[in-house]
C-alpha cells in the first residue's frame, strides 16, 4: 500500500501531462489535416513560411500556386498552413475601384 501511495504523484503528473500537452497536440494535428484535404483549385493560401499564392492544381502531395501573375511554385501540400480569407474592403477604401 505504501509503494502504491508512492507511485500516485507520478501518476498524476503523467495524467497532467497528457491532458496539457499531448491531447492539444493531437486537436491542432487532425485540423491541419483536415484544412489540407479541404483545399480546392482557386483558393487563396498562405504556406507555413508565409507566402501566398491562389491554388492552381492539387495532386495527393503536392499543390501548384500561383503566387504573381504568370509565376508558379510547386510545393508540398503539407506546406500550406492556411486559407487565407479575403479582407472585404470598405466603400471609399484605397484600393476601391
Amino acid at each position: 500500500m505504501n509503494d502504491l501511495a508512492a507511485l500516485l504523484p507520478l501518476v498524476a503528473i503523467l495524467a497532467l501531462f497528457w491532458f496539457m500537452v499531448v491531447r492539444p497536440q493531437q486537436r491542432r494535428q487532425r485540423q491541419v489535416v483536415a484544412l489540407q484535404e479541404s483545399i480546392q483549385v482557386g483558393q487563396r493560401v498562405m504556406m507555413s513560411s508565409g507566402v501566398f499564392g491562389t491554388v492552381v492544381s492539387l495532386t495527393d502531395e503536392r499543390a501548384r500556386l500561383e503566387v504573381a501573375p504568370g509565376t508558379q511554385i510547386e510545393i508540398a501540400r503539407a506546406a500550406i498552413a492556411k486559407v487565407d480569407e479575403p479582407v472585404s474592403q470598405q466603400p471609399g477604401e484605397p484600393g476601391d475601384a
